[in-house]
């Protein structure tokens, strides 16, 4: 089992923010701040390397960060998916009040 210190977790961190933010103006999201972009850097992060894997594509921009990889480029466009059904679902969500 690895452990990670406290500025490696705060680099991960900043990592995800940077990636989350990036994935958010790709997918054309102005609303939150610093902890959306994180949440959406980490679920990114999640969503993005799944995906490649499932298409058998392979991680070309990979951060390793105590030993464990970060992938940057899938952890952007799966933020940015998350981001863009995220506005799908709340414009139809929106759509119904009217």
């Amino acid at each position: 089992m690895m452990t990670m210190s406290w500025p490696e977790l705060i680099v991960l961190i900043v990592i995800a923010a940077v990636c989350g933010a990036v994935a958010r103006a790709l997918a054309g999201s102005i609303q939150g701040g610093l902890v959306t972009s994180t949440a959406i850097g980490f679920i990114g992060s999640l969503l993005g390397p799944w995906l490649a894997r499932q298409l058998k594509l392979s991680e070309p921009l990979v951060l390793h960060v105590a030993g464990r990889p970060f992938p940057i480029l899938w952890s952007i466009i799966g933020g940015a998916l998350c981001v863009a059904v995220l506005h799908v679902f709340s414009r139809r969500r929106s759509w119904l009040r009217i």
